[in-house]
């Protein structure tokens, strides 16, 4: 465990935004993470807890509290038959490539996903109708006194995009998945074919800083209708002609904002509300966030600690 003060936290987001924290604690392994929470809880200090830094945006102005950073370098997995074990802090990614090396199928979409297994449990992340919800087996948790608990699948109350940790604020410690055997070396085309789509639609977050989707796809309007891609109305709507100071929208993608020159956390608060905007008057829809926006912004405030 590592704590410094006065730390940018644009050094720790994929969109590169956010100003100073009170102090980062930086942990790796559960314990250290308990250790952390439980010690802040002890001390009645408020925090916030980030993983990979993915859909976040952290307000320019910083924020007045302490920042756990939960995030593991290399996988920590441990595998017992067709079930693995995972820390919360491992990022997604690797958990996707320990799963193809091991021959097990069940998480192979969440291939080239940014972010922690941690937020990817939290927001129910997946990709072509499948979620990493479908294949929770346990998880121990973190309740709002930082004691741990083991919860199983039904306690998330999984949805799109969401569970119910999302209003709780309880945090994810490690996680247990069910997987089935599988071919490694058709895994392994698989995710190939994977990381060529994601190459084609998706930015890259080294030279085009953003949080993915910003948008949750629209909910089906009636039983016979599908989920729809928020993308197409966005793009229907001109959002990709849309900018804020140096925030502007990807041109391959329209439910993507990019951070571009100069480009501040406000720019890209501002430009979400003109995409909004822009969709609900054209189609009368409103559009629901994926990305987080945490501390203070012109018009809004949005405070997220635990």
């Amino acid at each position: 465990m590592k704590t410094s003060v006065s730390v940018l936290l644009a050094d720790y987001t994929t969109f590169q935004l956010g100003g100073p924290c009170l102090c980062l604690i930086e942990c790796a392994t559960p314990d250290e993470l308990i250790q952390a929470v439980q010690q802040l809880k002890k001390e009645n200090k408020k925090f916030l807890l980030i993983g990979g830094g993915s859909n976040l945006v952290i307000s320019d102005q910083g924020l007045d509290a302490a920042v756990i950073r939960y995030f593991a370098a290399s996988p920590l997995v441990e595998r017992h038959g067709n079930d693995i074990t995972v820390s919360a802090s491992t990022i997604l990614d690797d958990l996707a490539i320990f799963c193809v090396d091991e021959g097990l199928e069940g998480l192979n979409y969440t291939t080239g996903i940014p972010g922690t297994v941690g937020g990817a449990v939290v927001g129910n992340a997946g990709a072509w109708g499948k979620q990493v919800g479908d294949v929770l087996k346990s998880a121990v948790i973190l309740d709002g006194q930082g004691n741990p608990q083991t919860v199983g699948p039904d306690y998330f109350a999984f949805s799109y995009r969401h569970s119910r940790l999302k209003e709780t604020g309880e945090i994810i410690v490690s996680v247990t998945f069910n997987l089935k055997p599988g071919d490694p070396v058709a895994l392994a085309r698989e995710r190939a074919e994977i990381l060529k789509l994601r190459a084609e639609k998706h930015p890259d977050l080294k030279t085009q800083p953003c949080a993915g989707s910003f948008f949750r796809n629209i909910e089906a309007t009636s039983k016979a209708e599908r989920r729809q891609a928020a993308g197409g109305f966005l793009e229907d709507a001109g959002a990709k002609d849309l900018k804020a100071g140096g925030a502007y929208v990807f041109d391959k993608h329209a439910n993507i904002i990019i951070k571009g020159q100069g480009a501040t956390a406000q720019d890209v608060h501002d430009l979400h509300l003109q995409m909004i905007d822009a969709v609900k008057k054209k189609f009368g829809l409103q559009l629901v966030r994926e990305v987080r926006f945490v501390g203070k912004f012109e018009d809004q405030t949005q405070e997220g600690f635990w």
